[in-house]
């Protein structure tokens, strides 16, 4: 009886183990492979962003940058055309998210100029960094709630992260654009509470637009957008830190009314469930 309970055992155990090798040796797709390499790739961008700001080539950095936000967009368009969303897939954005728009811009802000003031300028580019992992994890945390209203998937709780790289780097912009901005310590006090700001809507739950609800270009529209973006790659090549300055200032720009949209669509929200209370407090009377 020992001797079949053994053998019963072992079969178990080498049954166990072939279970184990065999999904050790499972294929991948490559639809869930390459949104995987697209944020690899942005990793990638944003850790060379930090060489170009430590060898002081404070434009060059902040272009690489911009370019990883870029790619951070498509990799999760890419995930969702391929249905290629995987868990490994989400917490690897997130862990690229936090070196490309948080650790990079803050190393970018504090080796160009933040560095003229020593103590007040590290605190900013630790705040800014911090409050990009702070944004990053409230994200992860409120993409699983079942009980949000569906309105709600066109705005972001606080400035995303992308956003708040490509915001705190507008000094940079603007001193490497046909603006000039000056140079001194008075300039850089400013600088650092721009860069406060920006770290304070990041962690805030002021609503942003999400720009997630473009879908599919219309048949009779598709020229025209197709020229508009093809005009604005031309002008993006041709003056990138003009270019960037004017998207900085239009996206903040947009805050009041992404606002107000969101106000009024709480409104409605809030006057539709009390017209659905509204009748049952007449049953109960």
């Amino acid at each position: 009886m020992g001797i079949e309970q053994d053998e019963i055992r072992m079969e178990a155990e080498g049954a166990l183990a072939s279970g184990r090798r065999k999904r050790r040796f499972s294929r991948i797709p490559m639809r869930i492979v390459l949104p995987n390499l697209v944020t690899l790739l942005a990793i990638c961008l944003g850790l060379t962003s930090i060489r170009f700001a430590a060898e002081a080539k404070f434009e060059l950095s902040a272009v690489f940058i911009v370019c990883a936000a870029v790619l951070d967009g498509l990799d999760g368009r890419l995930a969702r055309a391929l249905d290629g969303a995987s868990r490994f897939g989400a917490e690897l954005d997130s862990l690229a998210d936090f070196v490309d728009f948080g650790v990079a811009p803050a190393f970018l802000l504090y080796f160009w100029s933040l560095h003229q003031i020593p103590s007040f300028g590290w605190f900013a580019a630790m705040v800014f960094a911090i409050a990009a992992a702070l944004r990053l994890a409230r994200f992860n945390v409120m993409i699983d709630d079942p009980n949000k209203p569906a309105w709600h998937a066109q705005f972001f709780v606080g400035m995303p992260a992308p956003a708040g790289a490509i915001c705190a780097m507008l000094p940079i912009y603007l001193k490497y654009s046909v603006v000039g901005m000056p140079d001194g310590r008075f300039f850089t006090f400013l600088e650092i509470a721009y860069v406060l700001g920006v770290a304070f809507l990041m962690v805030s739950r002021i609503p942003h637009f999400s720009g997630k609800q473009v879908g599919r270009v219309p048949r009779e529209y598709f020229i025209p957008v197709l020229f508009a973006v093809a005009a604005f790659i031309l002008l993006l090549a041709t003056f990138p830190m003009e270019v960037l300055v004017a998207l900085t200032i239009a996206y903040l720009a947009m805050l009041p009314f992404s606002i107000r949209r969101h106000q009024a669509l709480t409104r409605a929200d809030e006057a539709a469930a009390g017209a659905l209370r509204a009748p049952e407090s007449h049953r109960k009377g």
